[in-house]
């Protein structure tokens, strides 16, 4: 059996229609095929190849903290160089008070933790987040995302969930003393990147000090660099209570966190100890990655470069069939009629070489989110073959 055949018999599916393209090896934006298929990734492995794939800085560090030690014990228990190492890098590019760190595996891991810390230190169980949101498909996660057609079919869930509608101020109402926490992606992903205004944040960064509820960020997204800035909030002039961070963080590798401050996280220590517990949490070889992803990000520019690409983008794709680009930096939504006319768009442009897709939320806009690094000419070449296939849709 081939490739293809092994990967429908024996690869758990997550749907009836996978994209089956079989990549050999990847580089920069760059994804190839076996017989020579080249396909311009302009998702990022849906917002994890944030420096590209295969970095040279990142793949050196692996190959460095390989030759040290791979896992060694369950986290939390053994000082181990990439962990602090990797805490220090994380604190250093936040505000004073989100000083600790809890590293995970993934995204959902992360609000998973964050939510049982919410719990923990306030004594209540409430939770808001927002429809249209999504935080992961765990079974906290899920609980808190809003689309009732992912959560339908696995209830009963976490109870004590409510939900409020992103960027309107008349819902922080909901908000009171009996809430633990609001969950909330500062830019709304899935639901085809949604931006609320400074002075819903600012509200709702009231709010939540008026009633002693903790503000949770979800920034798995958003967050290392995507928005031009290394977090969203700091576009808001906010601080979240808890900050959840995955997807580009680990440069390819998988890694997630929550932070906190020392005063809210040392909750999880106690009533009892080891309140959250990971095995591979923060593993040695996705710490030293995230490491390298981290100075990547600050050391080469990238930052100040998200604003120039994401007019370039804007700039090129002039078409009658675009209703509107929404965007933060180069975290974009092209919103088109229909999921049908979208649908077309994609398939054409991934036949031309390039590879985008839809929001979970938003299934009539394209998602464009590439590598940090992705130049002027790819954006070029990239825009074009949109263009062409935009042209060639039903």
């Amino acid at each position: 059996m081939n490739n293809r055949n092994l990967f429908l018999s024996h690869l758990a599916q997550t749907s009836d229609f996978p994209l089956m393209l079989e990549i050999e090896r990847a580089e920069g934006v760059w994804m190839f095929g076996q017989n020579g298929e080249k396909y311009l990734d302009l998702i990022s492995g849906i917002g994890v190849s944030a420096v590209g794939h295969n970095h040279p800085a990142i793949v050196e560090a692996i190959k460095s903290q390989v030759d040290k030690h791979l896992h060694l014990m369950v986290y939390g228990e053994l000082v181990q160089s990439a962990q602090v190492m990797l805490s220090e890098a994380l604190v250093s590019t936040l505000p004073v008070g989100l000083d600790n760190v809890y590293l995970v595996n993934s995204g959902s891991e992360a609000v998973e933790g964050a939510l049982k810390l919410a719990k923990k230190f306030t004594g209540r169980y409430q939770i808001i987040s927002c429809h249209n949101a999504y935080h992961g498909s765990t079974h906290g996660a899920l609980s808190v995302g809003g689309s009732e057609l992912l959560k339908q079919a696995f209830r009963p869930l976490l109870p004590g969930i409510r939900h409020m509608t992103f960027g309107k101020i008349e819902d922080l109402e909901l908000i009171n003393e009996q809430t633990a926490a609001v969950i909330i992606e500062t830019i709304q992903g899935e639901a085809g990147v949604r931006i609320a205004t400074l002075e819903y944040w600012k509200k709702l960064r009231e709010k939540c000090i008026k009633t002693g509820t903790l503000l949770i960020l979800d920034e798995i997204q958003c967050g290392f660099g995507r928005t031009g800035k290394f977090w969203a909030f700091e576009h808001y002039d906010i601080i979240p209570d808890i900050l959840t961070s995955a997807k580009a963080m680990g440069g390819g590798m998988p890694i997630g966190a929550f932070i906190s401050s020392q005063q809210i996280m040392s909750a999880l220590k106690h009533d009892p100890i080891l309140g959250h517990i990971t095995t591979f949490g923060g593993h040695p070889v996705s710490s030293a990655a995230s490491i390298a992803t981290i100075n990547t990000i600050l050391k080469n520019g990238l930052l100040e470069e998200v604003e120039v690409k994401a007019s370039a983008f804007k700039n090129k794709l002039h078409h009658p069939k675009i209703k509107t680009i929404r965007n933060m930096g180069l975290m974009m939504a092209i919103e088109f009629d229909s999921f049908k006319e979208l649908k077309s768009i994609i398939d054409e442009s991934i036949s031309k070489g390039v590879l985008t897709d839809w929001f979970l939320f938003c299934d009539n806009a394209m998602r464009i989110a590439p590598p940090l690094t992705i130049s002027m000419t790819e954006i070029e070449m990239a825009c074009n073959i949109l263009l062409e296939s935009i042209d060639s849709s039903v």
